[in-house]
């Protein structure tokens, strides 16, 4: 059997787990295995804070302190993990080599002053870069041949678009190049998140670019299966720091998943499954902490007899509102407000517009208002738009199933479940794929909302 599996911060956030990991995958060491890996947990954040600094403050002394946990971290976990001092002295003299390339790194940008989208890149891509030495000789101080690679060094070669880089067109067949002729033979640890130029200069792949590095390689080397361990039992039925009562799903679509993953649910970025989708991969989730339960398997059809099979939250979200009576029957309107958000690189979560056309209703991320925030008076300007306004205080639920898809009446149990509980529904939208109903409700009814709509559908006290 071929498996790419990949493991995030939490998975190996100190020596005892990175062990534990180590371990997971020498269950599978007879078995065709490539693993992906993340930053030790809190280490990416950590290096975007110092790099930001170190442009705006300048502070020299404060990088070396900051180089100094981060080394001391990284030699505790080393020293924890591997017990082979041959082995173990190897490793913490590339974590020394790195983190005296971060510091010099660091100082520059502190004398210089500007921090560019290459350099932040730079600077980020020492996260995984001291991981997945770590993870690959604990591999090896458990009698596994392992190597660990970049993720230049496995053939995800990109575009220069720092900060959100796209592989490039031949990248299966990079990747292919570097990974097959290792399989059986060893087992590489590569770098999650990180790519590299054609010209050798470091990138990252943006926001779930650790699992979108593990499902471009296991599409490319045609995988069994495309494993994903995380730190729940799988994919749940809600949050279940929200929902009390949410269990795991044992299957689910492709899909359904991705609509979850659009509306707020933080198992796998849509980016990390479209891969597998391509070549029809089934993707497993499973739990780091739970290797036993079978979790989660993703595919082209999910099996459940449910009409709805998850409810998503996502909070932190705006309600803006354009209005107007000269925008009916007038051409061009909404395309002027989709032009203004695309410009200002907006990440839109929701649309609505009444058959009336005196209204466009729009709900974006909180990151993407405050950059359009001032300019919003500018819609008054031409007389179509007399008012945008905006709602700071919502968020967006959304029941997700393709049980959904032609079924009647689905819509009438949500909305009836929400007037039981007195819960108002301030917008709502649906797509023709009939995937997912979403809806905008106040914040303080949020929560309430998501328990309302998983107890009608799928259960749970009331």
């Amino acid at each position: 059997m071929r498996i790419a599996m990949k493991f995030g911060g939490t998975s190996v956030a100190d020596g005892e787990r990175m062990k534990h990991v180590a371990n997971l995958i020498k269950a599978y060491e007879h078995e065709e295995v490539v693993v992906t890996v993340s930053a030790l947990a809190g280490v990416t954040d950590g290096l975007i804070e110092i790099a930001k600094k170190a442009s705006t403050q300048g502070k020299v002394s404060e990088v070396k302190e900051f180089v100094s946990d981060l080394l001391k971290r990284h030699h505790d976990v080393a020293n924890e993990a591997i017990k082979n001092s041959e082995i173990r002295d190897e490793v913490l003299e590339e974590i020394d080599t790195l983190l005296e390339d971060l510091e010099r790194a660091l100082t520059g940008i502190c004398y210089i002053g500007e921090l560019t989208p290459r350099s932040l890149d730079y600077i980020v891509s020492f996260g995984e870069r001291l991981s997945a030495p770590i993870l690959s000789g604990t591999l090896r101080d458990l009698g596994i041949e392992s190597i660990s690679m970049t993720g230049g060094e496995a053939g995800i070669i990109t575009d220069d678009n720092f900060g959100s880089a796209h592989p490039l067109p031949d990248v299966e067949k990079r990747i292919r190049e570097k990974i097959l002729p290792l399989l059986g033979k060893v087992i590489p640890v590569v770098t999650g998140f990180i790519g590299e130029t054609e010209e050798g200069q470091i990138t990252t792949l943006g926001r779930g670019g650790s699992d979108y590095t593990n499902s471009l390689i296991g599409a490319a080397i045609d995988c069994d299966e495309i494993w994903f361990w995380k730190e729940v039992d799988g994919v749940m039925t809600a949050d279940p720091k929200i929902v009390k009562d949410a269990k795991t799903i044992p299957e689910i679509s492709y899909a359904e998943v991705m609509e979850m993953s659009y509306f707020g649910a933080k198992i796998l970025h849509p980016r990390a499954v479209v891969p597998a989708m391509e070549k029809e991969i089934p993707i497993r989730v499973k739990n780091t902490f739970n290797p036993s339960f079978e979790g989660t398997v993703i595919k082209k059809e999910g099996k459940g007899e449910e009409v709805v099979k998850a409810v998503t939250l996502i909070k932190n979200v705006v309600l803006l509102t354009f209005s107007g009576a000269g925008m009916v029957g007038v051409p061009g309107v909404a395309a002027r407000v989709f032009q203004f958000l695309a410009e200002n690189n907006c990440n839109i979560i929701m649309i609505s517009q009444g058959s009336s056309e005196a209204n466009i209703s729009v709900v974006v991320d909180r990151a993407s208002f405050e950059r359009i925030k001032k300019d919003l008076n500018k819609f008054t300007e031409n007389g179509n738009i007399t008012s945008a306004t905006y709602n700071e205080d919502v968020a967006v639920v959304a029941a997700v199933g393709s049980g959904m898809v032609g079924v009647p009446g689905v819509a009438g149990r949500l909305f009836s479940a929400l007037g039981k509980r007195g819960i108002n529904i301030i917008m709502i939208s649906q797509g023709s794929s009939e995937h997912n109903i979403s809806f905008v409700v106040s914040s303080k009814d949020s929560e309430e909302a998501a328990r309302a709509v998983h107890e009608e559908f799928l259960g749970g006290e009331k």
